[in-house]
C-alpha cells in the first residue's frame, strides 16, 4: 500500500527526471488543492439548490446515505438547527498506482445560527501520533482501514468503503476532540469532470507552463495569454510549480492567484445561461465522483441553511509543521488553535464575534 503518493494521474507523455527529495527541516505549509475540493462541494450544493426539482434527485441519491433508517432526520438534528461537523476526504484512486490515499484531508464545522464555517486542513504526510493506531502518514489511514475491512473484517461491496469512512471519521474525531457527524469522499477526477461539464473555463495564463512526468502521467503544456481551458488543462494550471521542459518555474503566491482565478471562472460559468443546458452533465460529474454518509434529507437541509454562505464567512486553518522525512510533525500551537476553532464553531451560538476570520486559505 503506497503511503506517499503525488497528485492524481493525467495525460501521459515522455521522459521524466528523478524527483527531488524534500530537504530535511523544511517548514511545511498547506493550502492548495483543499480549496479546489471544498469549492467542488460548494459547487455541487449550489447546483442541487438551483436545479434539484427540475432535473430530479437521482444524483443526490447517488452520493448520499440511502439507508431507510436514516431517512428521517429528527428536528433537533437538522442542519437548520444543529451545528454539524464533517470529514472531507479527497481520494487518489489512480489506476496506474492502485493507490487509495486521501491526499486531501479536511475537517469542516458549520454553524446555522451564525452562518459560518471553520475548515481545518491536515498535511497529507502528518504524523498524527495517536495512541491505539498503527503509525501511518495521515493520508494512508483510509487505505489501511479499507484493507482491514476487506481482509480482516471480511466485509464486501459497499460495506468496505463505509467501514473506511467510519473509522477515519472516528479517528479524526478523537484527534480533534470533537463530535464529527458525517464523512464525504471525493475522487480527484471530479474537478476535471465538473470543468468539462461546464464547457471549460476562461483564464489568463500568466506564463508559459511545461511540465512532464511519465510516472504519474502529468503533462502540463500551456501558453501565456487568454485561454479557454478544459478540465485537464485547468487542473494543470492550478498545479503548476516547477518545469522540466525549459519554462519558468512558479511561486506559491502565483499558484494561489491562479487557483482563485479558476474558482472565479467556475462561478462565472455557473451563472451563465448556457450552463443551464449542461446541468445534467454537471450533476453526473458530481454524482459520479462523490460519496457520503450524509442522508439525502440532511443534504437538502444543508443546502437550505448554507446556500448563501459567503466566502468571507469561511475560516480556513491549515495545520503547519516541520518536515523530517518521512513525516510532517505538526506544530502544537497551530494544532491547539485548530481544535479550539472547531470547538467554538460547534457551540450552539457559534464562534465568538471577536475571532478573526480569513476569506482564503493561507499559502504554503
Amino acid at each position: 500500500m503506497s503511503q506517499d503518493t503525488p497528485m492524481p494521474s493525467r495525460t501521459s507523455s515522455r521522459n521524466s527526471p528523478p524527483k527531488a527529495s524534500k530537504p530535511p527541516g523544511r517548514r511545511f505549509r498547506w493550502g492548495r488543492a483543499i480549496f479546489i475540493l471544498l469549492a467542488l462541494i460548494i459547487v455541487a450544493l449550489a447546483i442541487y439548490a438551483g436545479y434539484l426539482y427540475f432535473v430530479g434527485k437521482k444524483n443526490l441519491e447517488k452520493i448520499s446515505d440511502q439507508n431507510p433508517q436514516h431517512s428521517a432526520i429528527p428536528k433537533e438534528e437538522r442542519a437548520q438547527v444543529k451545528p454539524i461537523a464533517l470529514v472531507l476526504l479527497g481520494l487518489d484512486t489512480r489506476s496506474e498506482t492502485g493507490s487509495m490515499n486521501t491526499d486531501v484531508m479536511m475537517v469542516a464545522a458549520f454553524n446555522p445560527k451564525t452562518k459560518t464555517a471553520t475548515v481545518v486542513s491536515i498535511p497529507r504526510d502528518s504524523d498524527l501520533n495517536m495512541d491505539g493506531y498503527k503509525k501511518h502518514k495521515a493520508n494512508a489511514y483510509y487505505a489501511a482501514f479499507y484493507t482491514n475491512a476487506r481482509n480482516k473484517e471480511k466485509l464486501e461491496g459497499d460495506q468496505i468503503p463505509a467501514y473506511a469512512r467510519d473509522k477515519t471519521r472516528e479517528m479524526l474525531a478523537e484527534f480533534f476532540n470533537i463530535k464529527i457527524d458525517y464523512t464525504a469522499v471525493i475522487d480527484f477526477k471530479g474537478f476535471v469532470d465538473v470543468v468539462d461539464a461546464l464547457g471549460g473555463v476562461n483564464v489568463t495564463v500568466d506564463k508559459d507552463m511545461r511540465y512532464v512526468d511519465t510516472v504519474d502521467g502529468t503533462n502540463i503544456d500551456l501558453e501565456k495569454g487568454e485561454r479557454e481551458l478544459d478540465g485537464e488543462q485547468a487542473l494543470g494550471f492550478v498545479r503548476y510549480r516547477k518545469s522540466n521542459r525549459g519554462t519558468a518555474e512558479s511561486s506559491d503566491f502565483e499558484r494561489n492567484e491562479r487557483q482563485s482565478q479558476v474558482l472565479g471562472a467556475i462561478a462565472d460559468r455557473m451563472k451563465s445561461f448556457s450552463s443551464v443546458t449542461k446541468v445534467d452533465g454537471i450533476l453526473n460529474a458530481v454524482g459520479d465522483n462523490m460519496r457520503t454518509d450524509i442522508p439525502s434529507a440532511q443534504i437538502e437541509n444543508m443546502i437550505k441553511t448554507y446556500f448563501h454562505i459567503n466566502r468571507s464567512s469561511i475560516r480556513f486553518i491549515p495545520l503547519a509543521g516541520t518536515w523530517r522525512s518521512p513525516y510532517v510533525y505538526l506544530e502544537e500551537e497551530k494544532l491547539k488553535e485548530a481544535k479550539q476553532a472547531l470547538t467554538e464553531e460547534l457551540l450552539p451560538d457559534g464562534r465568538p464575534a471577536t475571532v478573526p476570520e480569513s476569506s482564503a486559505p493561507a499559502s504554503e
